[in-house]
């Protein structure tokens, strides 16, 4: 890491940017674009401390065995879990938002980079953060503390890393008209490869698994019943049955989330690559100066909605599933984005309404930051329970349940919010 008694905030890099720690009390920062970090924050904010506040809530609504009043909490919580396959909850627009967030941020950072200091430098710019997120991503998940193959080469923050590396590149070397083409291709190339390659009718789950042993009288051993399967099928979307999930299992090594498959696999990056294009398009559009303020957020909107509505046109025959990153997936949270971003930029840059954000602006500067406190250092839950866990939250508990469990949530966010202001309020910004 990069460590420089200055910091430089010219322009609206993602969090994901090269690792540079600036501290600096005394020097202002200049003007950003605010609704993108409060966006950013307002994502993070579900991340860090929304799911044991929801949680605790919900558990009180159905103390007893009923809901009352708290019916509307009920749905929040439902929405704050991710569909179990196909479908889209508001949990499953939080990973592709951040990516779309991130997107944007290489027109902001990148344009700059190449005005001043020509091409060269922004690809090694984008060299440089995708394989350092990339890396980071590595060691968030156990890095070389584990022995091979208990590793995990793909994951979360290593997605964000690859797909900033290819979208950034495409930003480097191609013109709009060509990064349209380049989706489109990417989305419709990848539906293709789905719907018509042909594999094997096994499904990579442990219970389909352990029934095809039992029915074929063998050892349960994935890889000899994949590989002594010939039957062959195609235009198959189940969870282990489709050419995503096979490909990780043939060809990705090490540790997989999913056992036989990852939820962010190899294929399915190709897609997922388009997501953080959609945040260029929507980069491009607010730096337009052909248009004005009210024509970009008609646009936003229009598009967003637009592009939603093809997503789910779409999922009538590609479905809408997170896990394999689905280009109908990819337009559904590409367009919900985008009209998240027209309603920030409208409330937060253009009416000025900022009070109220700022909480989410702190945390939306740091977020990389509260995000590997939050998951490697053991999080703010912990630290919350140091305060009013135990027999403090006992006690809350026996005279209302849930009523502990939502004390110590209320005391992880304001924690968490702590930090973060903490953090800006004395210019410390870890960048990626």
């Amino acid at each position: 890491m990069c460590y420089c008694a200055q910091g430089h905030f010219k322009d609206n890099a993602s969090v994901n940017e090269a690792a540079s720690l600036s501290t600096s009390p005394n020097q202002p920062i200049p003007k950003r674009l605010i609704s993108l970090d409060a966006l950013r924050g307002f994502d993070m904010f579900w991340i860090i401390a929304a799911d044991p506040l929801v949680a605790a809530l919900n558990k009180m609504a159905h103390a007893g065995g009923h809901s009352g009043g708290f019916s509307f909490i009920g749905l929040v919580a439902y929405e704050l879990c991710h569909a179990e396959w196909e479908g889209f909850h508001f949990e499953d627009l939080i990973f592709p938002l951040f990516m779309f967030m991130a997107g944007m941020s290489i027109v902001f950072s990148l344009r700059k980079t190449i005005e001043r200091e020509g091409r060269a430098a922004a690809v090694r710019r984008v060299l440089r953060r995708g394989i350092l997120l990339y890396i980071l991503g590595i060691f968030y998940y156990g890095g070389f503390s584990n022995p091979w193959p208990h590793i995990r080469l793909l994951g979360v923050l290593q997605r964000i890393g690859l797909c900033y590396l290819f979208a950034g590149l495409i930003f480097c070397f191609c013109n709009l008209r060509t990064m349209i083409a380049i989706a489109t291709g990417l989305l419709i190339g990848y539906w293709a490869l789905a719907t018509f390659v042909p594999i094997r009718n096994i499904q990579l789950q442990k219970e389909a698994l352990e029934q095809l042993a039992a029915k074929r009288g063998v050892a349960d051993d994935p890889q000899a019943l994949f590989q002594s399967t010939t039957e062959r099928v195609t235009g198959r979307f189940e969870p282990g049955l489709n050419l995503p999930n096979h490909i990780d299992f043939q060809y990705l090594p090490g540790l997989k989330r999913e056992t036989y498959f990852d939820a962010v696999g190899c294929l399915s990056t190709l897609p997922a690559i388009v997501t953080c294009l959609f945040g260029v398009f929507a980069g491009l559009l607010l730096l337009n100066p052909s248009s004005n303020d009210p024509q970009k957020v008609v646009c936003l909107l229009a598009g967003g909605l637009v592009l939603a509505a093809l997503g789910w046109a779409w999922g009538a025959q590609f479905p809408v599933i997170k896990k394999i990153w689905t280009s109908s997936y990819v337009l559904v949270a590409g367009g919900y984005s985008a009209v998240l971003l027209a309603v920030f930029y409208l409330v937060v840059d253009m009416w000025k309404c900022q009070k109220w954000c700022q909480p989410f602006v702190w945390m939306g500067m740091n977020s990389i930051t509260i995000y590997m406190t939050d998951n490697i250092l053991g999080g703010f839950g912990k630290l919350a329970a140091w305060f009013v866990g135990g027999d403090i939250s006992a006690w809350f508990n026996h005279h209302l349940i849930g009523s502990g469990d939502l004390l110590a949530a209320l005391v992880e966010m304001v924690l968490s919010f702590w930090f973060v202001h903490f953090l800006y309020r004395r210019r410390i910004f870890l960048r990626l």
